[in-house]
């Protein structure tokens, strides 16, 4: 099992994105990669300095983290800089923070594959993982449990798997 974090603008979108792909063992939302420890929802809104992540467990044996890339590339805008969708703020900033220096060369192959297909550099930060702190229950599988909340990744992007028939 290896574990990789992603932030992707609100973090409600980009867990149940990735919940849906074979593969992936567990998902969970949290604060990743800020100055202070154990934020609240509330000091994470108020310009804490933490982006809204979504850590993953996988299995390498069942997909491999360029497939993750590749996935998260699907439902970000690369060069928007803390901003995806309606949400702006410092949280809503993109990042792939890794934990293991195995994982660097594969992350950066990528991002240079996708800043020359954008012909500009991203906006995504790629950086080792500092700091994680799971966020509040109610934000857990938060689009599962409140299926019309907000998200700004389209609801078709939640069933890529099913349509390509690789679902759980």
């Amino acid at each position: 099992m290896e574990t990789i974090y992603f932030a992707g603008g609100c973090f409600w979108g980009a867990q149940r994105f990735f919940d849906q792909f074979d593969g992936v063992i567990n998902t969970e939302v949290g604060y990743a990669n800020g100055p202070t420890e154990n934020p609240t929802y509330e000091e994470v809104c108020n310009d804490s300095g933490h982006a809204e992540t979504v850590k993953l467990e996988f299995d390498p044996d069942k997909i491999s983290l360029e497939e993750l890339i590749d996935y998260y590339f699907k439902v970000v805008d690369p060069v928007s800089v803390n901003k995806q969708g309606g949400d702006e703020g410092i949280q809503y900033r993109t990042g792939i923070y890794y934990t293991e220096d195995s994982q660097h060369p594969i992350i950066e192959s990528k991002m240079s594959e996708l800043e020359k297909e954008l012909g500009q550099k991203s906006a995504i930060e790629v950086l080792p993982l500092e700091n994680f702190y799971t966020a509040e229950e109610y934000h857990q599988k938060y689009l599962v449990k409140n299926p019309t909340g907000y998200c700004h990744i389209p609801a078709v992007m939640f069933e890529l798997s099913k349509n390509k028939g690789q679902g759980k």
